[in-house]
């Protein structure tokens, strides 16, 4: 994602004048039942688009077949299937109950609605090497002066490694549950499915992604909100703009609100579809590393909404998940890297770190070769953006 961020201090400055200088949607919408004081709103889902959009034809893995090894060789042929068409998939059956599911919604939306501008300047970020806390709206530039208008939380898998606002604290260890659900239950399956893929031990990927190790795997909540229509015509409607995931693997709780889209193979940008309590699933960098490629990250992007839905407020639950810092990002493919090209491999520290690190600097620059693309290379790696 190629960004600029303004400086100084662009986290603190956006959240001392919020909404300084910017335009206001009057009558944006967001889909929660009102609560007394102290009590969590509830999260309703708000209604589908009517638009009859371009959907990209995702495969449904059903994780409940991973109980029995003659299912996980079949999930196993399903994932690389998934993998090489379209990059992304849904998984169905993954141990929440749809009550569940907007439970954690519900949370997520206390994190945004109910801590105010100076309590949430507290619990922002400390480092541009981690993501962590708040990151406020306008901290990007997206396109020709006009900032982002994302605001997310995020939380490290070791949920209470620091503190969170005082709206969170009473659902921490829901928030813990969910973390370690994501984590050693729908990523560790996934994992295996992916070993098993490449014709290697179970285990492989999981014990590159140790829960107990030191990373950043972690919980996002993040809201987006609607923007002008100035805004939108001078990004040509792209919230966020062509990229690949830095992480391992990147769940995403499906969500009613259409925007995200991904690159198929024939070119031609394609909508993800929601479908109720089921999790939206890609790979990221980090697995092309340590797959030597046999699982690429597909393209992917956020725009405006349809026009039914593009004053309502997208909220989304996220788990993105890392390996574990120690490990060095080598492909694990017989032959495919030398001990001295392992030994030189960057860990995914260095890699998290230099990545999110530039993110947001305009670091990257126009493509000679590709149109509409921009480019920079970390650690030896070209890291490309789509316009």
């Amino acid at each position: 994602m190629s960004t600029t961020t303004a400086a100084p201090s662009p986290f603190l400055r956006r959240l001392l004048t919020p909404l300084s200088g910017t335009w206001r949607l009057p009558n944006r919408l967001s889909f929660k039942r009102s609560a007394t004081k102290g009590e969590l709103a509830e999260y309703v889902p708000p209604p589908l688009t009517n638009e009859d959009l371009d959907w990209a034809q995702l495969a449904i893995i059903d994780l409940s077949k991973a109980d029995t090894p003659e299912g996980r060789k079949t999930l196993a042929e399903e994932v690389v299937q998934a993998m090489n068409t379209h990059g992304f998939f849904y998984v169905v059956n993954h141990g929440y109950s749809v009550q569940e599911t907007r439970r954690m919604f519900s949370v997520a939306s206390s994190t945004f609605d109910n801590v105010d501008n100076e309590e949430k300047k507290s619990y922002m970020g400390k480092s541009p090497a981690v993501y962590e806390g708040y990151k406020p709206r306008h901290t990007w530039q997206i396109e020709q002066g006009v900032t982002d208008q994302i605001e997310h939380y995020n939380i490290n898998h070791a949920v209470r490694k620091r503190t969170h606002p005082r709206a969170l604290r009473p659902h921490l260890d829901e928030i813990e549950k969910f973390a370690y659900h994501n984590h050693t239950h729908i990523l560790f399956t996934i994992l295996r499915l992916m070993a098993m893929g490449m014709q290697l031990p179970e285990d492989t990927f999981v014990d590159m992604h140790r829960f107990e190790a030191p990373g950043e795997s972690s919980v996002r909540f993040m809201k987006y909100y609607p923007r002008s229509p100035e805004e939108e015509a001078q990004t040509k409607n792209v919230w966020l703009k062509g990229h690949t995931d830095i992480g391992s693997i990147t769940i995403l709780w499906s969500q009613p609100i259409s925007g995200l889209q991904i690159l198929s193979r024939d070119g031609v940008w394609r909508y993800i579809k929601h479908i109720e309590n089921a999790l939206v699933v890609n790979s990221g960098d980090v697995m092309q590393l340590l797959s030597g490629s046999f699982y690429k990250p597909t393209i992917h992007r956020v725009i405006q909404p349809p026009k039914d839905q593009e004053q309502i407020e997208r909220l989304g639950v996220f788990y993105f998940a890392m390996a574990a810092d120690d490990v060095k990002l080598a492909s694990v493919r017989a032959g495919a890297a030398s001990e001295s090209e392992k030994a030189q491999a960057p860990t995914m520290s260095d890699w998290r770190k230099e990545r999110t690190e530039r993110y947001g600097t305009g670091s990257m620059k126009p493509s000679s070769k590709e149109e509409k693309v921009e480019e920079e290379v970390i650690l030896g790696v070209v890291v490309k953006e789509y316009n």
